[in-house]
């Protein structure tokens, strides 16, 4: 896996070559740096969701709904769908209530970056 990283081969070949395809390419790097134990999208997600109960319980229902569809896009395109000027826009997040529900609870980024910070501790 070194000399694939060496020979400029990206994070997406190490997943697919170590069959990773369930991890977010943040477990890979860490797995690959730091010899961390990896965990699933579908495990952070888990984890998001019980360690943050009291967290989520600050806003109001319909918030706590558009941060956990937030979450939910994570569980299917890790980082990427996080990363994603779109992520509004998916049918989840849209029935959730979306950015106008996000910003009655405050600053909507603000929120999305602790929501990110949190799935990636849990």
């Amino acid at each position: 896996i070194n000399d694939l990283v060496y020979n400029g081969y990206g994070p997406e070949v190490v997943r697919t070559v170590e069959d990773m395809q369930a991890f977010d390419i943040y477990d890979v790097l860490a797995e690959l740096a730091y010899g961390s134990e990896p965990k699933t999208r579908s495990a952070r997600v888990s984890g998001f969701k019980y360690k943050n109960r009291v967290w989520l319980s600050q806003f109001s229902a319909n918030v706590a709904e558009v941060i956990l569809a937030i979450v939910s896009e994570f569980e299917v395109d890790g980082t990427r769908a996080l990363e994603n000027p779109q992520i509004f826009r998916t049918s989840k997040v849209m029935r959730a209530g979306g950015l106008d529900v996000l910003k009655t609870a405050g600053k909507a980024n603000e929120i999305i970056v602790e929501a990110k910070r949190r799935i990636f501790a849990a």
